[in-house]
């Protein structure tokens, strides 16, 4: 072999062993790789915190708030919009009544009879449908009418064990789940969409009108008796059949709350006081914002990329349309700068919101020794198949970070709502008096540990003796009850004779 020979071996030999050995390094990972997972994790974790002192500020700044937009229009990034229901039900309406619930990705319809005093809801029924992406951000027209075939349809199911009125039209109550300036308790004008809704066309026009529109386009005869929020519908509901309901709160695909107020404490309230004393008030404390709320950049970059940046960011850091989207982000990471998954971000896990709450929910409460429910979801949801029991178990503690920081700011809420209603102390000589908010959402009927977290960190901010006069019951389908029960008792044919 000559001279020229032995020089190309020996360097194609020099050529394989340094491949190899980049292969090798490559598997191993770079040193201290591992390290900076933890150090990131940390980090995380580290600005998550939610301490009750920061709970406490947290409240504070929601109660000034509160206040504020009790005292004027646009005084306040919460809202606090005047519902117009100031009487709820009490248990004796009577009759056959629709409901439509909209408030996020799906809807629902619903008939309930109602039998009077005493025999409450006798019959009922329900369906739900998904509504179609494109339909979230096209046009007006186009959202009624879908909602609306679907609608017809329901009501052409309608059986035998359900008695509509002979000669009268058919009442509905309007749950719409979004911001709405009300003018009265069954008009209301859209101010934004939220929870992934864009319809331009929408915003500023009055819902009610837009969805009687369509029924008439569609000849469907119905009267839209009353239009509420999702979190009025569930406080209705609940007091249909609970005389201590005095707030409901929604965690699901959103978030908000309502709570009953002292009529002569709502200082934007024109005309005279409603001879109960009283009015429900439509928080929107989705749209909470202070310096106090735990932010991290990961929490900032999804805001910034969201449909409506610089808005909602208390319901982006705690409802279920976010925290999946929260874990992914972190997740990516956590790939680009300690090569989690390897040398290479999988494709997938670029792909926004593609990781949804329920899939969280489900890693984070396997109990599995292995946590196969976390090999499976990684599998379906990343096509990533090679995760370790150590890089599991990363992933599971990224998921109750990000729960529990949720949890414990909607406690925070919760208790801003118990405080301005004086029921966060009992003084000394005074009765004891129970309070149940309704609780309805998927997030808190199905996130089992996101409630549990919830519900501790509460008693923990109440103390032992408030914490037993408080009660958070759940209300599923609350708000489409409340709905149908406040179409009752505002209905076209109150105290008429049946």
């Amino acid at each position: 072999m000559g001279k020229v020979a032995v020089g190309i071996a020996v360097a194609c030999g020099v050529a394989v062993a340094a491949a190899a050995a980049v292969v090798i390094h490559r598997r191993m990972k770079k040193p201290g790789t591992w390290a900076k997972v933890m150090e990131i994790v940390k980090d995380f974790e580290e600005k998550c915190a939610t301490p009750v002192s920061r709970l406490r500020q947290v409240s504070d700044a929601m109660i000034v708030e509160m206040h504020a937009g009790l005292a004027s229009e646009g005084g306040s990034k919460l809202k606090m919009l005047i519902s117009y229901v100031d009487n709820l039900p009490n248990g004796r309406e009577k009759g056959l009544f629709y409901a439509l619930d909209l408030g996020g990705t799906n809807f629902r319809v619903l008939r309930l009879q109602l039998g009077g005093r005493g025999r409450g809801i006798v019959n009922q029924q329900f369906a739900e449908v998904a509504i179609p992406p494109s339909l979230m951000t096209g046009t007006s027209a186009e959202l009624f009418d879908f909602i609306v075939a679907e609608l017809a349809q329901f009501v052409a199911q309608e059986g035998s064990d359900f008695e509509p009125t002979p000669g009268r039209q058919r009442e509905l109550g309007f749950t719409f789940s979004f911001p709405v300036m009300q003018t009265s308790i069954a008009s209301g004008t859209l101010l934004k969409w939220t929870k992934g809704f864009n319809i331009n066309d929408t915003v500023g026009k009055d819902v009610v009108a837009e969805l009687t529109k369509s029924m008439e386009r569609h000849g469907l005869d119905m009267r839209v008796a009353a239009l509420v929020n999702d979190t009025v519908g569930t406080l209705a509901g609940g007091r249909f059949v609970n005389d201590d309901v005095v707030a409901a709160v929604i965690l699901g695909t959103g978030s908000n709350a309502a709570y009953i107020e002292r009529a002569n404490a709502i200082p934007k309230w024109q005309g005279p006081l409603p001879r109960s004393g009283e009015m429900v008030i439509n928080m929107e404390w989705g749209n909470f914002k202070s310096a106090h709320l735990p932010l991290t950049e990961y929490d900032l970059e999804l805001d910034a990329e969201s449909l409506n940046p610089g808005e909602q960011i208390y319901e982006k850091v705690m409802s279920g349309m976010y925290l999946g989207e929260i874990v992914r982000r972190v997740l990516c990471w956590l790939a680009q700068e300690a090569a989690f998954f390897g040398d290479t971000v999988p494709p997938k896990l670029k792909v926004p919101f593609i990781l949804g709450t329920p899939a969280i929910s489900a890693m984070h409460q396997d109990t599995s020794h292995d946590l196969k429910v976390v090999i499976n979801r990684f599998k379906e949801t990343f096509e990533i198949s090679n995760t370790t029991l150590k890089m599991r178990l990363v992933i599971v503690q990224i998921c109750n970070i990000v729960a529990t920081r949720g949890a414990r700011l909607s406690a925070a809420g919760i208790l801003s709502i118990l405080r301005k209603m004086g029921r966060d102390t009992i003084k000394e000589g005074e009765k004891r008096q129970r309070a149940v908010i309704g609780m309805d959402g998927g997030l808190y009927e199905h996130y089992t540990e996101y409630r549990k977290s919830l519900e501790s960190c509460l008693n923990e901010l109440l103390g032992e003796e408030v914490s037993g006069t408080i009660e958070l019951e759940l209300a599923s389908d609350g708000s489409g009850i409340g709905a149908a029960v406040l179409a009752a008792s505002h209905s076209l044919y109150l105290g008429r004779d049946d």
